[in-house]
């Protein structure tokens, strides 16, 4: 134990000389840690920044059912070119929805998507490029989302065709302003020219990759294919039970191959769309975004360790003097050595911490002046703490060495 006092003691005894000289040398100290405050600071706002984006994402992206396959001709996202290859694929229609509804044991929630941008008025109020889907009744349940007012479409809405409408809270707020929800439901407005009767109002959803999730109206699918055309592309979301998204996948495999006709061997002319497919792609971009910012705090704190081993050696050079006394008066060289290995860390410390405080200020700032959000978790300032604390020991430890190696006698004679 004896060992472990005198360790104590002589760091703590070296961060007191420490905090003395930085005292003394303001300026200096200030310039050498202005490196190591740039690179932190940049990294920190970048993160910040990034996971904020990430909390966002994720909460826009439950409003995708976490275990619904979108039976489609065509990716959501396709950053392959597959498009051109797959453009002549028939259509999915009435055909695959019956087989799926007849034939799947898994699904749990089967619904139609079909769409088309109209007007959506209510005497001289207007609104114009409303994206109006024919949904079935399980449309909520393969979805996700719920009704805030009123209520979703019955089996025998989409049976009878009603005209009735579920509207988006955008499409509420600019018809219905100052009227209470309840109010609302029970109103009628014209979608696409047509009068429909509101029956239901949904849960407000924000924005997804910068798309208005609210500026919507759902009717039923039977509905709109009368008044709008029933020969428009048709999406079929269908939700499977937790844990068994393959299993469905695969048995919709064979009932979709069956009721398209497609011969033995030849591929799928269909495809299955899932909501990590966005997460996929959102990753790769977050994680070249990560790259940058790792890339260009490497170089900066690199920099500014340089900078930090160039002032530790003046100020062993300024101290040679000092040193020899030390020496003479029986301090070891293990505590030369870690006196100027603390000053060093505590420099590039105050850096980090400098940097990290800036670095947050400036996420916030443009969370406050732009749509980006910004967030982050204490491990990313514990590691840009830490980070440049370690810069500090790695860019100090030659001047440190070299201080703990100066020849007694000779240091004494320096002038």
């Amino acid at each position: 134990m004896r060992w472990l006092r005198r360790t104590v003691s002589e760091v703590g005894e070296s961060f007191r000389i420490t905090l003395g000289t930085l005292a003394t040398h303001r300026l200096r100290s200030s310039l050498t840690t202005l490196g190591i405050v740039i690179g932190v600071a940049t990294v920190i706002a970048i993160v910040a920044i990034i996971q904020g984006l990430n909390s966002s994402f994720e909460s826009q992206i439950k409003n995708f059912g976490a275990h619904t396959l979108y039976v489609a001709r065509y990716k959501w996202l396709d950053l392959s070119g597959e498009y051109w290859r797959v453009r002549n694929r028939k259509p999915i229609g009435d055909r695959e929805l019956r087989a799926i509804l007849r034939e799947s044991t898994v699904a749990v929630a089967t619904s139609p998507t079909v769409s088309v941008a109209a007007s959506v008025s209510r005497g001289e109020r207007a609104l114009e490029r409303v994206q109006i889907n024919g949904v079935g009744a399980e449309y909520l349940a393969a979805n996700g989302g719920s009704v805030r007012a009123g209520r979703f479409f019955a089996e025998s809405d989409s049976d009878l065709a009603r005209p009735v409408a579920v509207l988006g809270a955008d499409v509420v707020d600019q018809l219905f302003p100052g009227v209470s929800l309840a109010a609302v439901v029970g109103q009628r407005v014209l979608v696409g020219g047509h009068v429909f009767t509101v029956v239901g109002l949904l849960e407000r959803r924000g924005r997804f990759l910068g798309l208005a999730m609210d500026n919507i109206a759902l009717v039923p699918y039977t509905t709109f294919g009368h008044l709008f055309g029933a020969r428009r592309p048709m999406n079929i979301a269908v939700a499977a039970p937790p844990g068994k998204v393959a299993e469905l996948e695969d048995e919709l495999t064979s009932i979709l191959r069956r009721a398209r006709q497609v011969p033995p061997g030849k591929p799928d002319d269909f495809l299955f769309n899932r909501q990590d497919q966005f997460l996929k792609v959102y990753q790769g971009l977050t994680g070249a975004l990560y790259g940058v910012a790792v890339g260009v705090g490497l170089i900066t704190l690199i920099v500014g360790g340089i900078g930090i081993m160039n002032i530790m050696l003046v100020s062993v050079h300024e101290r040679t003097r000092e040193i020899g006394l030390r020496r003479a008066l029986g301090a070891r060289r293990a505590t030369i050595l870690t006196q100027f290995l603390v000053e060093s860390a505590v420099v590039a410390a105050m850096g980090g911490a400098i940097g990290t405080a800036i670095g947050l200020g400036v996420a916030q700032l443009v969370a406050l002046l732009s749509p980006l959000a910004a967030a982050v978790t204490p491990s990313a300032v514990a590691l840009g703490l830490g980070f440049s604390a370690l810069t500090g020991l790695v860019f100090g430890s030659w001047p440190a060495w070299r201080a703990a190696n100066l020849d007694p006698v000779e240091a004494l004679r320096y002038e």
